[in-house]
Parts: structure tokens; sequence; C-alpha cells
């Protein structure tokens, strides 16, 4: 096992968490893992690399209740998946609410506490 450089903690998530484009209200792929920093993509539509997106998922918040939780995203890589027609994309999260930010670093930390 490699070193972990990564700033923030990543969370995987678990079963399949859609993310769709806000702008065309269309899926583009399911949350591979997240942080409060970006997250990886498993699109089965084409993104654009170093282009800019707005994505919506849904994200459980304090109390267990799923919300809607919206980010700005630049996509820093995309390479091919293993199954015909999709691909893995490194997105980097720009310009978090402060909102969106304390429910990210929330999420991700549960990993930690789950059982």
């Amino acid at each position: 096992m490699g070193i972990e450089s990564r700033r923030q903690a990543r969370r995987t998530v678990p079963g399949m968490m859609e993310v769709y484009d806000t702008i065309t209200e269309e899926p583009v792929g399911y949350v591979g893992n997240v942080s409060v920093g970006g997250m990886l993509l498993i699109a089965h539509r084409t993104l654009v690399h170093d282009a800019l997106y707005q994505f919506r998922f849904a994200l459980p918040d304090d109390f267990g209740e799923t919300q809607p939780l919206e980010v700005g995203a630049h996509v820093l890589w995309v390479d091919d998946a293993s199954a015909p027609g999709q691909s893995w994309a490194g997105l980097r999260f720009l310009g978090l609410s402060p909102e969106a930010t304390r429910r990210l670093r929330w999420w991700t930390e549960q990993e930690s506490h789950a059982t």
C-alpha cells in the first residue's frame, strides 16, 4: 500500500449515489468516493477534461435525511473504465458554500465511526 497524499479524507460511497448535471438535469454517473475537496465520478456521459460543471447529488445530513447538494466541479482528469461507455473522472470542487463544506466534512468523517 502506498502512502495517502490527499489533503482531505475521502469516503467511499456505499451503493450508487447518482450525480446529475444541474444545467441539463440529466444523470451523468455515480459518485465513487468523495471528500471536501472533490470526488471520483464514475461517468456514463462524456466529460470534457479541464471543463467546469455544476453537479447535484443526494447526501445524507446530520439527521440521516437525504438532501440534495450542489457543487461546482473542475474536471482534473478522465480515464476510460473497464466497462464499455464508462469513464473515471477526478473532480475538484469549486466555490463550495460554508454549508456544503460542513455537510461534506461531516459525512466523510462518519466512515471512521461506522460499524
